[in-house]
């Protein structure tokens, strides 16, 4: 029997567990899911947004591979802190993978970023979508009419559309019912989303950037004069050139820019070719505007900056310029990739891999690719490990690792708990006229698994 530790219930935790139950090699494989929050699913529950209900029902084929007899939930365990070090935890099993996300965001580096109403993409997400942590630091948005996002992938399309949506169209999702009457009582009309870059480098999704012209009372703009500098959006032939999803985004573009202006009670502006330079700050010392720099191409694939500067009014600044890993104690850690360096999965320790310690999902590879990518990446990983498991079933294993975990001072939460938790905001949303509403801080997440 070989006992293995996924640390992380994201797909890439999910996915590494299925693939090490499933396969038919090496018999007798038991895994334990453990994560840091008492709740499954990673960035499927905490990271995509409530109105994405599609890509949110993945969570019913991620359910059941946890259900599998084979494979043991632990939530509300954390890995790396004063109760839980790498090299105890890999004391209690045969091997361990780490399927620990990009958890930091990163920064845009310029003046007055520290400025009250600055906040990263992720922080409104999490705050959003009801993680745990965030509820310490929620999110007035009385007092702000314009908005900001910095950024031109899919997370700066879903905070752009959160700001934008009305609360009618949010109501029926999971949503938060604080973040819902925050959103209620937002004031905002305006929201800008800004690329340094041009239409043809937008690292948004066609479906994620159409679905901005679809909302209710929400018009969308596009100046052509930003457009036309891309050299893919006058030429046929270098648009041609381009991957089919930049093509299509630059069609929906280019369908927005020429549509006559409708008066609308809130409106998104997309811009371009604008660099961030400067937050800056009003009277009272918060967030009045963005200070920006046209660019142009350089000719090279990038922007070159022209010396031209253009203020945008703002009292909310979000950052969405992209996610990197943050170090583990324990785990050899590349900063400059912000990944585990490894070998096929394997974690490389002064650049030999050994047996015992495994990598998958972004902290692997980096944050790319969509939530499908998980699942070739965890599968290689699987595979690394059960190669080396004639060598890993080598070493005794101690007590049961959920009675170890106890013996810590933790108190995992295991799958029936999650399911008193799904049954408790089941109850919430019922009480409020919703459907389930997320339970959005610690305290009542670990009062209604019982933990």
């Amino acid at each position: 029997m070989l006992r293995v530790a996924v640390v992380g219930s994201g797909p890439s935790g999910v996915y590494a567990a299925q693939s090490l139950v499933q396969q038919r090699e090496v018999p007798g494989v038991l895994v334990d899911v453990l994560d840091r929050l008492p709740a499954p699913y990673g960035l499927v529950r905490y990271g995509v947004a409530p109105d994405h209900e599609k890509i949110k029902s993945l969570t019913g084929s991620l359910r059941s591979v946890l259900e599998d007899e084979r494979i043991r939930f632990l939530g509300n365990v954390e890995v790396g802190g004063p109760a839980l070090p790498t090299a105890r935890l890999r004391e209690m099993y045969h091997a361990v993978v780490y399927c620990v996300g990009a958890a930091q965001d990163r920064h845009l580096g310029i003046p007055g970023e520290e400025l009250p109403g600055v906040h990263s993409a992720t922080a409104f997400v999490s705050w959003y979508s009801g993680h745990p942590d965030a509820a310490q630091a929620p999110f007035d948005l009385s007092g702000v009419a314009s908005a900001v996002v910095v950024g031109a992938g899919n997370v700066a399309v879903d905070v752009t559309r959160i700001l934008a949506r009305g609360v009618p169209e949010l109501a029926p999702t999971d949503m938060p019912q604080a973040a819902l009457g925050a959103l209620a009582a937002s004031r905002v009309r305006a929201v800008s989303m800004v690329a340094r870059r041009g239409p043809s480098q937008g690292k948004f999704t066609t479906k994620e950037l159409r679905e901005l012209g679809t909302l209710q009372g929400v018009g969308v703009r596009v100046d052509p004069a930003e457009l036309a500098p891309d050299p893919a959006y006058g030429d046929p032939d270098a648009a041609a050139a381009l991957p089919a999803v930049a093509r299509r985004n630059l069609e929906v573009l280019r369908a927005w820019a020429a549509a006559a202006p409708v008066e609308a009670e809130r409106n998104i502006t997309l811009r371009f070719y604008l660099r961030p330079v400067e937050v800056l700050a009003g009277p009272d010392g918060r967030v009045a505007g963005v200070r920006f720099e046209r660019t142009a191409p350089d000719g090279l694939g990038g922007v070159g900056g022209t010396g031209v500067y253009e203020d945008v009014p703002a009292q909310l600044v979000l950052r969405s310029v992209g996610y990197r890993g943050a170090p583990l104690p324990g785990l050899p850690f590349d900063p400059v990739t912000g990944t585990v360096p490894h070998a096929a999965g394997r974690v490389l320790r002064e650049g030999r891999a050994g047996v015992g310690e495994y990598v998958a999902g972004w902290i692997k590879r980096g944050p790319t690719g969509v939530i499908g990518t998980n699942r070739p990446c965890a599968k290689e990983t699987a595979s690394s490990l059960l190669q080396d498991a004639a060598a890993l079933a080598r070493r005794m294993l101690g007590q049961d690792p959920l009675d170890a975990l106890r013996a810590a001072g933790l108190s995992p939460v295991q799958w029936p708990g999650w399911l008193a938790i799904e049954t408790a905001e089941a109850d919430l949303g019922r009480s409020l006229g919703r459907r389930s509403v997320k339970i959005p801080d610690w305290a009542g997440l670990l009062g209604a698994a019982g933990a």
